[in-house]
């Protein structure tokens, strides 16, 4: 298992990404400032956003699993 830090074309993993928020307008307004990061383990099975706030702060704006991979 290894999570990566996903520095180009963030959006190749807007299918997954709408799951935990359908508004892909919404999505285009954090993912450029936030930092993406995807969990594999062998294969994609999740991905997270995380927007710094301030020096100390961050939030998490979206996180998702793919539905095969819940549970």
């Amino acid at each position: 298992m290894r999570i990566e830090k996903i520095t180009g074309n963030k959006k190749r993993f807007l299918d997954l990404l709408l799951l935990a928020d359908e508004q892909e307008d919404m999505i285009d307004r954090y993912l450029p400032g936030g930092d993406l990061f995807a969990l594999y383990d062998g294969d994609l099975k999740s991905v997270c956003v995380v927007v710094p706030i301030d020096g100390e702060t961050c939030e998490l704006k979206n996180i998702a699993t793919y539905p095969h991979y819940q549970g």
